[in-house]
């Protein structure tokens, strides 16, 4: 596999003892919205380690600000910040828990380059299976840090990670996959780590 991660931030950062972040998938609305998977494995691994940020529940961040955060109604572009913050009782609800950052992450894990194959047979002794089979996976995600202090875009988080799978078969199929995925989840949340918290 390689991995590239990158960050581009546009403000200063920082967390108070007690502040927190949100972590979310972006609206369907605005962009291709990260998969649920890969939203709680951030999420746990930003939560982790030695830097780790304390999150925010984002069902419970929703259902507070309701219906702000709804995919009709949230913000677009964090320029859009001051009009939902200016709505009755959303600074309020928001000071309550303590929130200062929240993250869009959008992004997908796609396979392409299918090649190879495996053929397999049964019969009254056994089965067997022989060939290879080879694809390549692709994970690439980007998270946008608003900071709601500010009402500003903070900056931007970038991860792509490119590896090939493969399954060789000799009587018995040996998988040999590329947990790209995987990958990408963990140099986000450490990226996260270091953009929020320095």
């Amino acid at each position: 596999m390689t991995s590239r991660v990158e960050s581009t931030k546009d403000a200063a950062t920082g967390l108070g003892k007690n502040e927190a972040i949100v972590i979310m998938s972006s609206s369907y609305h605005i962009a291709k919205p990260a998969e649920d998977a890969f939203i709680e494995c951030v999420t746990k691994n930003a939560q982790s380690g030695a830097k780790k940020l304390r999150v925010y529940p984002a069902a419970e961040f929703r259902d507070a600000l309701f219906p702000w955060l709804e995919p009709r109604t949230a913000p677009a572009r964090a320029t859009d910040l001051p009009d939902m913050l200016e709505r009755p009782g959303v600074q309020a609800r928001i000071k309550e828990r303590n929130v200062r950052y929240i993250v869009w992450i959008q992004g997908k894990t796609e396979e392409s380059n299918s090649n190879g194959g495996l053929a397999c047979a049964a019969g009254p002794t056994g089965g067997a299976c022989f060939g290879l089979a080879w694809w390549d996976n692709l994970s690439s995600y980007e998270a946008a840090i608003w900071d709601l202090a500010g009402a500003a875009d903070a900056g931007k988080v970038t991860t792509s990670v490119n590896g090939t799978s493969m399954v060789p078969a000799l009587i018995v199929p040996l998988p040999f996959i590329a947990r790209t995925r995987a990958a990408a989840c963990k140099g986000m949340a450490s990226q996260l780590q270091t953009f929020i918290a320095g």
